[in-house]
C-alpha cells in the first residue's frame, strides 16, 4: 500500500485522538454537555470537528492522485507534511496558540491543494 494511504488513515484517526482530551463531557448527552464547555475542553472538541472538516479534503487529493498517477515520492513528502501539519494543529488548538493553530491549518489547506496539483500537472 503507497505511504499516502497510510497517512489517509492516520488521518482518519486524528479526530478520535483530539476527542480523547475532553474531559468534562456527558457521555449520557454529549451533544448538550458540549456546548457548555470551556476553556481547553471546548478547544479540544473544536479541534475533533476541524480534523473532521479537513479529512475529506485530503482523502480524495491523496486517492485521487493515486488513481490517476500512481504512487508519487512527493505525494508521500506531502502526505506525511499534511499529518505532521494536523499534529500541529491539534497541539496549538489544545494550548489555545490561535495563531500557530491557524498557521498549520493555513499550511496543511496548501499542502493538500499541492497534492492535487500534481496530480494535475
Amino acid at each position: 500500500m503507497p505511504f499516502a494511504f497510510w497517512c489517509v488513515f492516520v488521518a482518519a484517526l486524528l479526530p478520535y485522538v483530539a476527542i480523547n482530551f475532553v474531559t468534562g463531557r456527558d457521555n449520557e448527552a454529549p451533544r448538550e454537555s458540549e456546548a457548555r464547555l470551556t476553556g481547553r475542553d471546548a478547544r479540544a472538541v473544536g479541534a475533533h470537528a476541524n480534523a473532521f472538516e479537513a479529512f475529506p479534503f485530503f482523502a480524495f487529493a491523496v486517492v485521487s492522485e493515486q488513481i490517476f498517477r500512481g504512487p508519487n515520492l512527493w505525494v508521500d513528502l506531502l502526505a506525511a507534511l499534511f499529518i505532521a501539519l494536523r499534529i500541529g494543529h491539534l497541539a496549538f488548538y489544545l494550548a489555545g496558540k490561535g495563531t500557530l493553530r491557524s498557521l498549520c491549518f493555513v499550511l496543511g489547506f496548501a499542502d493538500v491543494i499541492a497534492i492535487f496539483l500534481i496530480g494535475a500537472l
